[in-house]
């Protein structure tokens, strides 16, 4: 890529120091279309994703404007988490029993894989082409106190139908909670529009989302969502009822995890889409993971973004995930509490996004 094609947070990315002292390498994919995305290896992050729109080109994705905003921000944009997406509490978790205790980053909480998650590291750039990218990461036994040395790989594809997909594929050598994602936070209207993401409208084919304790950590409860503001099932302005339950306001907003019926977690089947206020982008999210965590910026204000500070509501995120704290519930399935064995471990979150809906 040469300078002339770089935008200009991607050519101060790609020319400063990073935290290792080295500028990071940045991956620009297109596709037909003319859609664009760009992704570095510190921290495997999506940068951006333009759509070709009849106004110009859109800029969908939040983030940073050079490597002091990288360094200063601290609301993940666009980074690859892990080794446990979302928060375990207690300091720790138990697994056949030895308590094995985490970075708390949070408190007495471990936040999306600790002090020195997979955020903060420089991913290997291992396989690249016009339309994907896949970066690799090592993470040794005892990382942030995790067991069993692991071996994470994410792969990002752009695909001719404006499909952003995003695929997982870990490996570790003792039983350990993994649970990667991505934390991208998009605004369709532009991420410099300054247009709330609560303007928008919302549609999440969840029944039951997962309660919150006082401290907004899973209680161990499953929540039904009808007749709440949570209620997300048919498609509604986000605005509506917005903050008016306890349950919300709490939060600030939405950062809550939702649990769909398993049968669509296929990574076929929309399990979530999102409308910009005018209606003329779509987005999609299909998955294989059992929870979804829809988080609309509560904290954002202040945070550097590539045009100045965000402010609250600037962007929404919409992680594909194992249960919150899963480890730490053994009544759940196994299934939703993201242990993974000795062996393999393979999970397809998909985001789609589709540049001209009007469904």
């Amino acid at each position: 890529m040469t300078h002339m094609q770089q935008r200009p947070y991607e050519r101060a990315l790609a020319t400063e120091p990073a935290a290792d002292g080295r500028p990071a390498e940045v991956v620009v994919l297109t596709n037909r279309n003319g859609m664009r995305i760009s992704i570095a290896d510190t921290g495997a992050t999506w940068l951006s994703c333009e759509l070709p729109l009849a106004d110009g080109m859109r800029d969908v994705v939040c983030g940073v404007a050079d490597s002091a905003g990288f360094a200063r921000q601290t609301a993940y944009f666009g980074a690859t988490v892990g080794r446990f997406a979302n928060r375990i509490a207690g300091g720790g978790f138990t697994l056949n029993g030895q308590f094995y205790p985490l970075a708390c980053n949070e408190g007495t909480t471990c936040l999306h894989g600790g002090t020195d998650n997979f955020s903060h590291r420089r991913w290997q750039i291992r396989r690249r082409s016009a339309d994907s990218v896949t970066f690799s990461l090592q993470s040794p036994d005892g990382d942030q106190g995790f067991p069993g040395n692991l071996s994470a790989e994410v792969t990002y594809q752009l695909t001719p139908e404006n499909e952003v997909r995003l695929t997982y594929r870990t490996q570790t050598d003792k039983a350990c909670p993994v649970s990667l994602t991505n934390h991208a936070y998009f605004n369709l209207a532009g991420e410099n529009s300054g247009v709330k993401v609560t303007e928008g409208e919302m549609q999440i084919r969840a029944d039951k989302r997962l309660g919150l304790n006082a401290d907004n950590l899973p209680d161990g409860t499953l929540c039904p969502v009808a007749g709440t503001v949570f209620d997300l099932r048919a498609r509604r302005p986000l605005s509506q009822g917005f903050m008016s339950e306890a349950a919300q306001q709490q939060a600030k907003g939405f950062d809550h995890a939702f649990v769909p019926d398993p049968a669509l977690c296929d990574g076929k089947q929309t399990v979530a889409a999102y409308w910009s206020p005018a209606g003329d982008v779509c987005l999609e999210v299909a998955t294989t993971m059992p929870c979804i965590q829809l988080y609309t910026g509560n904290y954002l204000g202040g945070q550097p973004g590539k045009h100045g500070d965000y402010q609250d509501y600037a962007g929404m995120a919409l992680e594909t995930q194992y249960f919150p704290d899963g480890p730490n519930y053994p009544h759940w399935p196994d299934a939703v509490r993201g242990i993974s064995a000795a062996g393999e471990c393979d999970s397809i979150p998909v985001c789609v996004l589709d540049s001209g809906s009007q469904r």
